[in-house]
């Protein structure tokens, strides 16, 4: 058993993924060409957005999109407490400081009113410049954006969202990529779109946001082309290997790969309903469950859980296991008064269990019947 079945996949989408990858050898068109190109046009179609770029992962897209907005030294970015680091490791490479605001314990997204009391935080005390928030949508799950929205226009704020974790994910009708002045997300293997090595997005509506976004991932170029440098920019493509690959995954993801993570999550709240906290998905939003995650009654049920899931040899994980507050790299960040009950919580008891839209049914019950043991 796979925790994320990338063979099956392959397996399903074979043909297609085999021809275009013997397209790309045939024409030795690696950076850039035909399938980068309709592959940025297609991502922008299914996300709502104007305009995609692609880039070299996940990472280097938040990098382009702090750049764009112009994070600095001075300025206070404000994140989710529980996420990835590179979710705010770029800004803090760029010299701003991270603000965590401690999670929704429901969602486990960013909450809107610890949001609230860390801006205020932050302008009392006078030294930082509130920037930017970063929205994560973590495991898929769409963070409340109708809340959010509204604190980033009260605050002048900009809002990025990271989309790494929720591409195909909606709320109230909008794909998830739609929200922000830009919008990020990976290709990381086991995202719920990903490719065959690194890769990533880029999504805004605005022109010029677009070709400056466009010019720092390729050695701040202007006008003129890659040697008409005007700014400081990076390297960061997305081959067009990873592009042939991304296309009949794209197509997969919309027509069935969606729907089939709701039946396999449905599955797992039916059977946990009541004995263990699911996945709460908002009225009017669809999750792309890149996890499916698990909230024990305590640590030591945790413990048991993990035990019993290794002992049977069923991989499962922890996302994630110590809030972004706590980590040593974040120990001189700015915490306020902010006490992040609800991220201490959630990292003490979350467990994660396989998910992927080819899971079967026989291989779920397996997962189902070894967890509800170790409750016993």
């Amino acid at each position: 058993m796979h925790f994320i079945d990338l063979n099956a996949q392959y397996h399903a989408l074979k043909a297609e993924i085999n021809a275009n990858l013997q397209s790309v050898l045939e024409s030795a068109q690696f950076i850039g060409g035909p399938f980068v190109g309709e592959l940025e046009e297609k991502l922008a179609a299914f996300a709502g957005r104007k305009h995609c770029l692609t880039c070299a992962n996940g990472t280097d897209a938040l990098l382009a999109a702090y750049m764009a907005l112009g994070v600095g030294p001075g300025d206070a970015v404000f994140c989710t407490d529980v996420t990835m680091v590179a979710s705010v490791e770029p800004a803090k490479m760029l010299g701003a400081s991270i603000v965590f605001c401690d999670i929704d314990a429901r969602t486990y997204n960013i909450c809107p009113n610890s949001l609230e009391r860390q801006i205020k935080a932050v302008q009392a005390e006078g030294k930082l410049t509130p920037k930017v928030v970063v929205a994560v949508d973590i495991f898929g799950n769409p963070c409340d954006y109708d809340a959010l929205l509204p604190i980033c226009e009260r605050h002048n704020l900009s809002l990025i969202e990271d989309a790494a974790q929720s591409f195909g994910a909606s709320y109230h009708g909008r794909r998830c990529g739609s929200f922000g002045r830009i919008a990020t997300t990976s290709f990381f293997p086991a995202k719920p779109l990903g490719c065959y090595g690194d890769g990533g997005a880029i999504f805004m509506d605005e022109d010029e946001l677009e070709q400056l976004c466009r010019s720092l991932c390729v050695h701040g170029k202007g006008p003129g082309g890659k040697y008409d440098n005007v700014r400081v920019g990076m390297n960061s493509r997305l081959d067009a290997m990873q592009a042939a690959v991304l296309l009949p995954k794209l197509q997969a993801l919309e027509e069935y790969e969606l729907e089939a993570r709701q039946t396999v999550a449905k599955r797992y709240d039916d059977a946990f309903a009541g004995k263990l906290m699911t996945p709460f998905v908002a009225e009017g939003c669809i999750s792309a469950y890149a996890q499916y995650v698990l909230l024990a009654r305590d640590a030591a049920q945790r413990e048991r859980i993990i035990d019993r899931l290794d002992g049977k040899g069923i991989p499962n994980m922890v996302y994630y296991p110590t809030p972004q507050h706590a980590l040593p790299v974040f120990r001189h960040e700015p915490h306020y008064s902010e006490l992040y009950q609800n991220a201490n919580d959630y990292c003490a008891r979350t467990v994660s269990l396989p998910m992927h839209p080819y899971l079967k049914e026989q291989e779920q019950q397996l997962v189902i019947d070894t967890v509800l043991e170790a409750l016993l």
